[in-house]
């Protein structure tokens, strides 16, 4: 059984920056009350999602922070089962997830989802869907048991009926069957790699009358072949070392060309230089009369004077530029030739690399060709050997039979089992058991809450209702005061299996506003008989009926707003 003990939380949706507690098992009935807004269901979505990482209603995680002081939102739930205390811690900004056993923090290098589960398979044994369906009944973001999908139901049942197990097993054997044909596809790839290697050497065997004589004449001619290769190689690298010697002379003035080429281009830019300079200063004598500095005319006969000896400067740097310019052509083609003799060079070293490499692999082929001649010519009788090789392969091949049909067996077996944990092998017929005692619970609570109808569920987990006049509906026939007493039937019929089973019980009841929704006052006094009956229980209604309510419970909280801030009055 689960003890939830505390649940705690601060910067959560309108809470502030102080811890809002709430004991859980300090009073077997709570009434909470509160203006619409005040804070009544934070304590639902602080429960779910310490637990589970999710509010439980339909709110974002990010929305859960408190928008005000939009940090440091901590939620934490205590509780004890199995004789072990336990507190969980979740946050968001920064973001934590720390379990507790006993004081000490458990081991967190698993993945945050590997976390939960362990926390839903190993310490709750409760996953989400379970326990809304068991801890809680909410007139909203509640999906009640009817309304889920047949899938959803089976799991929620398989959960109380503590048979989640063999679902587990299932996995396992799964996990088994899945390890078998791999094992079996292996096995029977080396039954077939060792017959293969088993008629290889029986074939070796019987081949060792071929006469050897025959191969080594073969490689011989072989060798001789080869060796004219080389030959013949070693010739065509004389000729074109020789060609790569003459082209080399060729180019031996490239130096020399290219100083000439540097010398030739200094001068070039000098002369632009002058030329640049006598054509400003002509420009300069052309544009004015006077001296820009001095203000002084200048003389029409200096003028002309310097005008016509700087003509003949440019005139003569023209010319000695283009006089400049053929000879750079000239040299710049020699360049160009040896480049292209260069080029050739190139090609011609790659060649004789090119048969260096094929007369070298021609040589390791003569060396092995040789070492075969010798291993043929020095081989001895090993018949003996090859025939105990073959013996050993022939007992391989027996003992992997014999394996592979181990693994057919253990397929068959495994097969069967899990044939057996399937939806619709064991655990079909352990639900068989239970369902007349789940519709029989189930009837008794709607007779206690005055709705007087015949309810079953299938073995698909389907409903069928009668009514006294043996009227057949489904549960969305009803009208919603109606649905809610079979919603509530059903809780109280989930928690009596968990109990019967030890397997979901748990001390914790929460009626969020069933109370304020479709019940009328009949159906409200009885299920407070109903609940008050209930032992082991701590019950929270959550009500905007609180003066209406008040004197049917031993303890109210009351919630309120301040300044935008949630808080328990004190």
């Amino acid at each position: 059984m689960i003890i939830f003990r505390y649940v705690r939380w601060k910067n959560l949706l309108s809470t502030g920056n102080y811890y809002t507690e709430i004991n859980l098992c300090n009073n077997s009935n709570t009434l909470v009350v509160g203006e619409n807004g005040a804070g009544k269901s934070t304590m639902l979505d602080a429960l779910c999602f310490g637990l589970f990482g999710k509010p439980f209603r339909d709110i974002n995680k990010p929305q859960l922070l408190n928008s005000i002081n939009n940090k440091d939102c901590v939620v934490e739930v205590e509780f004890s089962t199995n004789n072990k205390a336990y507190k969980i811690v979740r946050g968001i900004k920064p973001n934590i997830f720390e379990i507790y056993c006993n004081g000490e923090l458990l081991n967190q290098e698993a993945a945050v989802r590997d976390y939960q589960e362990y926390l839903e398979k190993f310490i709750l044994k409760l996953n989400y869907k379970s326990f809304t369906q068991i801890v809680i009944l909410g007139s909203a973001s509640f999906t009640p048991f009817m309304q889920l999908r047949p899938a959803d139901r089976r799991e929620i049942i398989e959960d109380l009926l503590d048979i989640q197990i063999f679902s587990t097993m299932n996995g396992l054997v799964k996990d088994r069957l899945s390890n078998n044909k791999d094992l079996l596809t292996n096995k029977k790839t080396e039954i077939e790699l060792t017959q293969q290697k088993y008629d290889l050497k029986k074939q070796f065997i019987d081949g060792q009358k071929i006469d050897n004589d025959e191969k080594v004449a073969q490689y011989a001619g072989e060798i001789e072949s080869n060796t004219g290769v080389v030959q013949t190689l070693h010739g065509e690298i004389g000729g074109l070392t020789q060609d790569v010697s003459q082209l080399t002379e060729q180019v031996s003035s490239k130096i020399e060309i290219e100083d000439k080429v540097k010398k030739l281009g200094k001068l070039e830019s000098q002369i632009e230089s002058n030329l640049s300079k006598f054509r400003k200063d002509i420009h300069f004598f052309e544009a004015n009369d006077s001296c820009p500095t001095c203000r002084q005319a200048i003389a029409m006969e200096f003028k002309e004077t310097e005008l016509t000896g700087l003509s003949d400067k440019v005139q003569k740097c023209e010319h000695g530029l283009s006089e400049l310019e053929q000879k750079l052509n000239a040299e710049q083609e020699k360049l160009n030739t040896i480049a292209e003799i260069q080029r050739q060079i190139q090609t011609k070293q790659i060649e004789i690399a090119t048969k260096n490499t094929t007369i070298t692999e021609t040589n390791k082929l003569i060396v092995r060709l040789q070492k075969q001649i010798e291993e043929l010519n020095t081989k001895s009788a090993a018949s003996d050997r090859e025939e105990g090789e073959l013996s050993v392969l022939k007992d391989t091949l027996t003992n992997l039979k014999t394996d592979l049909r181990s693994l057919i067996d253990d397929k068959t077996y495994l097969e069967v089992a899990s044939g057996l944990l399937k939806d619709t092998g064991i655990k079909t017929k352990i639900v068989k058991q239970y369902l007349p005692v789940i519709n029989k619970l189930v009837n008794k609570y709607l007779a206690s809450l005055d709705f007087f109808v015949n309810f079953n569920l299938d073995e698909s987990f389907k409903e069928t209702i009668k009514s006294r006049h043996r009227d057949e509906f489904t549960y969305n026939n009803f009208s919603e005061g109606e649905k809610q007493r079979i919603d509530m039937a059903l809780m109280l019929t989930w928690r009596a299996v968990a109990k019967l089973k030890n397997s979901s019980n748990t001390n914790l009841l929460i009626l969020d506003e069933t109370f304020d929704s479709s019940l009328d006052a009949n159906g409200t006094e009885e299920l407070m008989k109903i609940l008050h009956m209930l032992e082991g229980v701590n019950l929270f209604v959550i009500s905007h009926k609180g003066d209406i309510l008040q004197d049917k419970f031993a303890n109210v909280i009351r919630f309120t707003k301040e300044k935008n801030f949630s808080r328990i009055m004190k």
